[in-house]
């Protein structure tokens, strides 16, 4: 990104939906940087002390009421609708629908009524393809969601490419990889696998895996908000290479200095053990032990070619997938949620983890 492409931002107003979240935290910040007017729209019960030496404008209310986003996009220029509703216990089908299909709807609606709007950045998931059966990947791969977050996901994406067409709405769609970094606790269980002394593998796949660091993720949407070549564009937001599980879990073990053993296990008693978990716990609004997306991360391969990201959008991550694990590992040792161990690597294993 060039100093005339940030230039672009400079005093322009943007509208970040989930500006209090992981990701929109970290933008949030990198816009401030690049001299934008930025204006949060956040819940009335999230949090906004992390970025209160920033000068953001805060709007507070629920993504999908009409008034509050009116309210929260008029006279910007630029809109990042980071607003995700993501996967607890008890949120309803109706939650996830309006957080992701309505919301879009409204801000793209609202963005048409400003005569200087410049860019839609629209935030979906690499989760609309589903288990990729011939890795990598690209944008065109088809779909194939596999619950109701990323079924609502793809229906608002859908929507919104329809949508820009018709009414000439500047729209760029990003799709992420599985963000990290400092912030980040969805991929914590991970992380303790690798401080165990074995952890599994279910089923026969490679589970590959792709990874981008939250401050890569969110240098990518500005460049997607600047770039002209962009508009009217579906970018796979991921490094440049995909990540094996048994490549994170060396890589994250000897950073901490642990030496967990690899097993090998059947899926289908997992799959089993977690229809029946979630049938059971569902009723009560409760967090299963054990469920089908857990089981599924084992057993599907989600690799991307990023040509499209390198080439058009002319973005190269800067964190690699092993420093990107390894600045996380340091930040869950700081924040007490995993200890170093006291093992030292074998020999040839960083050699070996370094070719594949």
């Amino acid at each position: 990104m060039t100093l005339h492409d940030i230039d672009r931002l400079r005093g322009a107003p943007v509208l970040v939906t989930g500006a209090s979240g992981f990701s929109g935290s970290v933008l949030v910040r990198q816009l401030v940087q690049a001299g934008a007017k930025v204006r949060g729209l956040a819940r009335p019960s999230s949090r906004v002390e992390h970025l209160q030496e920033f000068p953001v404008e805060w709007i507070r209310g629920e993504v999908f009421d009409p008034a509050t986003v009116e309210h929260a996009a008029q006279g910007v220029e630029y809109i990042f609708h980071l607003a995700a509703a993501y996967r607890e216990a008890g949120i309803s089908d109706e939650t996830y629908r309006n957080v992701h299909v309505l919301s879009t709807k409204l801000l793209a609606a609202a963005a048409t009524k400003n005569s200087n709007f410049k860019r839609f950045i629209h935030t979906s998931t690499v989760g609309v393809h589903g288990h990729i059966d011939n890795p990598p990947a690209d944008e065109s791969y088809a779909f194939a969601p596999g619950d109701i977050y990323q079924s609502t996901k793809l229906e608002a994406e859908q929507w919104i490419c329809n949508f820009a067409q018709e009414r000439q709405l500047p729209l760029t769609v990003i799709r992420p990889a599985a963000i990290l970094g400092p912030g980040d606790r969805r991929l914590l269980k991970i992380f303790k696998m690798a401080c165990r002394s074995f952890y599994p593998v279910i089923g026969n796949g490679r589970c590959l895996y792709h990874l981008i660091h939250v401050e890569d993720l969110a240098s990518a949407m500005i460049q997607a908000a600047v770039s002209e070549a962009a508009i009217g564009q579906i970018f796979i937001i991921g490094n440049t290479e995909p990540y094996s599980l048994k490549q994170m879990i060396e890589t994250i073990s000897r950073k901490l200095g642990y030496r967990p053993t690899e097993i090998r296990l059947p899926a289908w008693p997992f799959f089993a053990a977690a229809a029946l978990c979630e049938a059971a716990c569902r009723p009560f609004g409760i967090e299963p032990p054990i469920y089908k997306r857990r089981v599924a991360f084992f057993t599907k391969d989600r690799a991307f070619n990023t040509n499209r990201m390198q080439q058009l959008l002319k973005f190269t991550p800067r964190f690699t997938n092993q420093s990107g694990l390894e600045q996380t590992a340091d930040w869950y040792v700081q924040k007490g949620w995993l200890k170093a161990g006291t093992a030292e690597p074998p020999a040839g294993q960083l050699a070996r983890t370094m070719e594949r």
